[in-house]
């Protein structure tokens, strides 16, 4: 495990020299708690750069979840998802036998583990956000003592623009919101579009 240790410690030097990013927490600290962390999608290196935002002791605690057809192809990346990363990784295409997103990620979370998740579920380089899957949501009633917080990506989908193999250096930020839940007698609709709302609240102002 030394040696992924010392691969992530490199892995988050890189992210943080090449987007020189800076995260920005709002009334939410940086605490041992369990979280799903949940963000807008720019990129295959989004959950790079939250997971490197986080401290070392939360980071190795924190779990991204990612698409097990990008992250398995290849023994480098296999490699990385699953030993450096530990990733939850998801089969996005509809077959038989797949196994279910929702279970993987509950079980990750009765680990007692976090999570990093994209709930558009694809990349999106819109400035709106895509509608939310409701796996959100089936996971807060699966674990109502789960904090939800947040995470604004800014920039990043310009540094690593898709089918893009080398990034360009670009500065990116983080900002963290305020954790939110469900309510009682919540139902989805209504959660997924108040998810939605504090997320895009987070966003910068636009020129």
């Amino acid at each position: 495990m030394a040696f992924e240790h010392l691969i992530a410690s490199g892995l988050c030097a890189f992210a943080k020299l090449l987007t020189g990013v800076r995260a920005v927490w709002r009334t939410t600290e940086p605490l041992p708690r369990r979280r799903i962390y949940f963000a807008n999608h720019r990129s295959h290196g989004d959950f790079v750069l939250i997971w490197a935002s986080l401290p070392s002791p939360l980071r190795r605690r924190t779990r991204p979840v990612a698409a097990a057809d990008y992250w398995l192809q290849g023994g480098l990346r296999r490699y990385i998802a699953n030993r450096v990363f530990r990733a939850v990784l998801i089969e996005r295409a509809a077959k038989s036998g797949r196994a279910d997103p929702v279970g993987q990620m509950a079980e990750a979370l009765a680990a007692g583990d976090s999570l990093i998740i994209f709930p558009e579920g694809t990349r999106n380089l819109g400035d709106t956000l895509l509608p939310f899957k409701s796996g959100l949501y089936h996971l807060t009633l699966a674990h109502p003592d789960v904090e939800l917080v947040p995470v604004w990506i800014e920039n990043l989908g310009r540094v690593m623009p898709k089918g893009a193999v080398v990034p360009v250096p670009l500065l990116c930020s983080l900002t963290f919101g305020p954790a939110l839940a469900v309510a009682a007698g919540e139902t989805r609709d209504a959660f997924l579009a108040r998810a939605s709302a504090a997320l895009l609240a987070l966003a910068p102002p636009a020129d």
